[in-house]
C-alpha cells in the first residue's frame, strides 16, 4: 500500500488554499465573478424601462427646461437666450394668481372627495348587501374618457338642462351655472368630485381589507362601536394611503386641464394654470414663457410633495 502524498510535508506545514480565480471551464468555482453576475444581472432587466423613462420622462424635461430661458415661438428655427426673462415676466402676471386661486377650489373639491370616498369605503368592506355593484357604480366615472364627461356635464349645467330640470321640481329657479363667475369653479369642482372620487375608493378599500379580521373581532368583544372601530383601526392602518391620496389631491388640484378646458375653455375666471400655459405656447406663439410656466408648476408640485412629506412623515404600520 503506497504512502500518502502528504506524508513529505512537515507538520506545521498546511495545503495551498483553494485559487479563486480559477477557470470555471475545469470544475472550479469564481466567487468574485459570481458577485459580478449577481450585480450585474438586475440591470439588464431595468435597461429597458429605465430607457424609456430617460427618453420619454427626463430628456422632455431637459427640453422643457432648456426653451424656458429662449424666446422661441415653436416655429421658428432660431431661439435666441433670454435668460431669466421670461420668469420676470411670468411672476409680475397679475393672472398667476388669480389662477392659483381657481386651483383651491379644486383643492376644496379634492378634500371632499377624499372624505366621500373613505365614507364609502368603510360602508362597502363590511357585509353590505350588493356592495359589489354599488362599488361598479362609485367606480365607474373614473374609467370614462374626460372629454366624454365635460361634454355630458356640458348639457347637465345648461340653462333648462338637467339640473335646473331637478331643481325646479323644489321651487329652484335657474342658474347659469357656467356663466356665473360665482358658480363656475362650484360646478367644474363638483365634476372632479364625482369622476375621481372611485379612483380613492377602490385605494382605501384595498387598504381596508388588508387589515386582520382579528383586529376587528377584538374591538367587537372590547365594545367598540362602527366610529370606534374607524378611528383606532381603520384610519391608522390605512394612513400611509390617505397621505398619498392628499399628494396626489394636491398635485392634481394644481394641475387641473380637462374639464375646466372643454366645459368652459377657461372663460369666467375659471382658467387653470395648465389653460394658461396651452394659451401662451398654442395661441400666443410665447413657447419660451409656456416652458417656464410649466417649469414654475413643477417645482410646485414638488415643493408641496415634500412640504407634505416633512409634515406627515411616512410611519410604518404594525398590524397584528
Amino acid at each position: 500500500m503506497s504512502a500518502p502524498q502528504t506524508a513529505g510535508l512537515g507538520v506545521g506545514a498546511r495545503t495551498a488554499p483553494p485559487d479563486e480565480t480559477r477557470d470555471p471551464g475545469r470544475g472550479g468555482a469564481t466567487p468574485r465573478r459570481t458577485r459580478r453576475a449577481r450585480w450585474f444581472t438586475p440591470w439588464l432587466y431595468l435597461l429597458a424601462p429605465l430607457a424609456l423613462l430617460a427618453v420619454f420622462t427626463y430628456l422632455p424635461v431637459a427640453e422643457m427646461l432648456s426653451y424656458s430661458f429662449t424666446d422661441w415661438d415653436g416655429l421658428s428655427p432660431t431661439r435666441d437666450f433670454v435668460g431669466l426673462d421670461n420668469y420676470v415676466d411670468l411672476f409680475t402676471r397679475p393672472q398667476l394668481f388669480q389662477v392659483f386661486w381657481v386651483s383651491l377650489f379644486y383643492l376644496v373639491g379634492s378634500v371632499v372627495q377624499i372624505c366621500a370616498a373613505l365614507y364609502f369605503a368603510t360602508v362597502l368592506s363590511s357585509g353590505t348587501r350588493l356592495r359589489n355593484l354599488f362599488k361598479g357604480i362609485l367606480f365607474f366615472p373614473y374609467l370614462i374618457n374626460g372629454v366624454a364627461i365635460g361634454f355630458v356635464f356640458l348639457y347637465f349645467f345648461q340653462s333648462g338642462g338637467t339640473l335646473d330640470t331637478v331643481l325646479h321640481w323644489f321651487g329652484v329657479g335657474p342658474h347659469l351655472w357656467l356663466g356665473n363667475p360665482h358658480l363656475v369653479n362650484v360646478s367644474l369642482a363638483g365634476v372632479s368630485v364625482w369622476r375621481f372620487m372611485g379612483l380613492n375608493m377602490v385605494l382605501f378599500l384595498g387598504a381596508i381589507q388588508s387589515i386582520p379580521p382579528q383586529l376587528y373581532e377584538a374591538a367587537a368583544i372590547d365594545g367598540a362601536n362602527r366610529w370606534q372601530q374607524f378611528r383606532y383601526i381603520i384610519a391608522p392602518s390605512i394612513k400611509p394611503i390617505i397621505s398619498l391620496s392628499a399628494i396626489l389631491a394636491v398635485s392634481g388640484s394644481l394641475s387641473v386641464f380637462e374639464i375646466p378646458y372643454i366645459m368652459t375653455g377657461g372663460s369666467n375666471n375659471s382658467e387653470t394654470f395648465v389653460i394658461q400655459t396651452i394659451k401662451l405656447a398654442f395661441e400666443f406663439d410665447k413657447l419660451g414663457l409656456a416652458s417656464a410656466a410649466a417649469v414654475v408648476l413643477l417645482v410646485i408640485v414638488l415643493l408641496v410633495t415634500w412640504l407634505q412629506r416633512l409634515l406627515l412623515p411616512e410611519e410604518r404600520v404594525e398590524q397584528s
